[in-house]
């Protein structure tokens, strides 16, 4: 016997259907709802628990936007709340994704800040952008200006959000400052070598393979170590004459925590926005009495989720950047959003590079 499911809102929720048999209608009312198709998760598991199905999008609130999107981006944070480890997963079902750009074709009472026909980006800690369409507060989106292409800011909008905070507020990076970022090629380690190695940092990035590391020298990596044929940590400290880096901007987690902590000068930074590997061990006192350093894990919705202008602040810096060509937004993998199950089994596999979009199916 087929499972029943109920239909899903963009905004995550679950649509109720409730009928009074008492005062049924003899006609039908005016249906303000549009069906699309999107992406759905019943139960917490691998990318095989993500499921193609049609959802219901409402009209705008107050103070909401509906949304056409045109691309999608992949975040690892993805993958954590699909497999329900992420301490924001969302109570099943749901609809993933955080992050894309599109076309406004609805607003809601009140919306001043944007109008049908805006081309916007959204990076926010509220799931639903594998959808075609979606909802979304006004207050969350950014404008995308003419000289960005929609589908590198759907690539860029979360990742390079990601970049500024760290790079901004995890620990401010200047000129002569030396870095060390783990995953130097993947989606936000790429825009972290390129953006600290304009502001004139020098940039020690490590990866997996060979073709990675022609990548991350490419984005700007004065030094690229092959995790698989070097000691990260001796390498590290050999660059620095045995001094070590300012600041350590960590991915990976608990595979390479502990030798980051070795690689950090002594009151050094080490800034954590990812587990790629799983989560650390605890810090033990010792630990950090021993170089006296700062430790922090840095999430751009912490900065931006509840601060309008400093969102828009970052993002007119990010795609600022973008345009001027300071950042090379790196779109390495598309697949179309009905195929996110294998977009999640390439990134799981640590084979991508750069960013990965997902392209809403035309229908």
């Amino acid at each position: 016997m087929p499972i029943k499911r109920w239909p899903i809102n963009t905004d995550g929720t679950v649509a109720r259907i409730s009928i009074n048999q008492s005062t049924y209608p003899t006609k039908p009312k005016h249906n303000t709802k549009t069906m699309v198709k999107a992406i759905t998760v019943h139960k917490h598991g691998g990318p095989e628990v993500l499921k193609w199905e049609h959802i219901q999008v409402r009209v705008p609130k107050e103070g909401e936007i509906r949304l056409k999107q045109k691309a999608i981006g992949l975040n690892f944070l993805d993958v954590y709340m699909r497999q329900g480890l992420h301490n924001r997963a969302p109570p099943l079902p749901y609809i993933p994704g955080m992050e894309g750009a599109g076309i406004i074709t609805a607003v809601g009472p009140g919306v001043t800040s944007c109008k049908v026909g805006d081309v916007v980006a959204y990076a926010s800690l509220q799931v639903g952008s594998y959808a075609q369409e979606r909802i979304l507060r006004a207050d969350q989106v950014v404008p995308v200006p003419s000289s960005v292409d929609p589908v590198e800011a759907a690539a860029v909008i979360f990742k390079g959000l990601t970049a500024h905070v760290l790079l901004r507020k995890g620990f401010k990076v200047e000129r002569g400052h030396t870095i060390l970022v783990h995953a130097a090629a993947g989606g936000v380690g790429y825009l972290l070598c390129q953006w600290a190695s304009a502001i004139g940092a020098t940039v020690i990035g490590t990866v997996s393979t060979k073709q990675k590391a022609l990548q991350a020298k490419e984005d700007g990596c004065h030094h690229v170590i092959l995790l698989k044929d070097e000691n990260f940590v001796d390498r590290v400290m050999e660059i620095t004459s045995g001094k070590g880096v300012e600041v350590v901007y960590d991915s990976v987690g608990k595979d390479t925590f502990d030798g980051s902590i070795a690689c950090l000068k002594k009151h050094g930074y080490m800034v954590l926005f990812g587990m790629a590997s799983g989560e650390p061990q605890p810090l033990s006192v010792a630990q950090l009495a021993s170089k006296s350093f700062y430790y922090t894990f840095s999430s751009v919705g912490e900065y931006t989720e509840d601060n309008r202008e400093e969102l828009l602040l970052a993002a007119e810096e990010l795609f600022d950047n973008v345009a001027r060509g300071v950042l090379r937004v790196r779109v390495n993998h598309k697949f179309l959003l009905s195929q996110a199950s294998h977009a999640h089994i390439a990134i799981e596999s640590r084979k991508t590079t750069g960013s990965i979009v997902l392209i809403p199916d035309e229908e």
